[in-house]
């Protein structure tokens, strides 16, 4: 579809509320679903449909049609791309098909991470985390490896606690109409402190992040940037993404 065309669609379900027009960008835009699901999670357990995350996903995309703003300057794609990426791992996390010792071995990793650079002053290295653990650095990254296909590493998965004990997750953090001013400020202090979470990882870690999430490349496209290994790419996402969780959840006074 031509973006002039596009453009008239959007303006007719925005402005007129044309039903026509709601259904013509669910379906310009569903290749994002199958994309998405693909991307969130590499390995099913037996009790989870590949179909049920597809489904999930349509829910996001339809919320992120009804709920865009088009005057505002951001691409769609990567606005629908979050909820969708949200509403799959919601629906994930209600299943709660992650076993108790994948979300044990997650936790004992990110107070490692924590603990290590709060006594080094800086990220710790894989080998630092390594010898931390009492690893041989190969079994420390098949660690991290099986540990990222096993659970819901994602940073869409990272949670903030708010007032009353209340878990917001990243993909509650975008663009809401219905939204009030003292959420939007609250919203707006979280987004700034993720930003000094981010900056807080070390280079190749931030880089990972930032082109997959706000560029939306695939861990095979930010391996041929980084000139290593799909596998390796996976390895400093999931780096990543534990040290984010341990940086934020410390965070949480902020939001008391």
């Amino acid at each position: 579809m031509e973006s002039s065309k596009l453009a008239e669609v959007w303006s007719r379900f925005k402005v007129r509320g044309d039903q026509l027009a709601r259904d013509a960008l669910i379906t310009r835009y569903a290749y994002l679903v199958k994309i998405t699901a693909g991307r969130v999670v590499t390995s099913l357990p037996p009790n989870v449909d590949r179909e049920d995350l597809i489904g999930a996903g349509v829910i996001g995309l339809i919320k992120a049609i009804d709920q865009f703003d088009v005057s505002r300057q951001v691409k769609f794609e990567t606005y629908a791309i979050a909820l969708i990426r949200g509403a799959i791992l919601e629906m994930l996390r209600e299943e709660d098909w992650v076993p108790r010792s994948i979300r044990e071995r997650v936790k004992n990793l990110e107070r490692t991470y924590l603990q290590l650079e709060g006594q080094l002053g800086r990220p710790a290295s894989d080998e630092e985390v390594a010898e931390a653990l009492g690893l041989e650095i190969d079994d420390f990254h098949s660690l991290l490896a099986d540990t990222g296909r096993a659970s819901l590493l994602s940073l869409d998965d990272v949670v903030l606690s708010s007032e009353g004990n209340e878990k917001i997750h990243l993909s509650d953090v975008v663009h809401d109409d219905s939204s009030d001013t003292l959420a939007e400020v609250e919203i707006k202090e979280m987004k700034r402190v993720l930003g000094v979470a981010i900056d807080r990882l070390p280079p190749r870690e931030n880089l990972v992040i930032t082109l997959y999430y706000y560029e939306g490349l695939t861990f095979k496209e930010i391996g041929k940037i980084l000139e290593v290994s799909e596998s390796r790419v996976y390895q400093l996402h999931t780096q990543a993404v534990l040290r984010l969780r341990g940086y934020l959840q410390r965070d949480v006074a902020l939001f008391r």
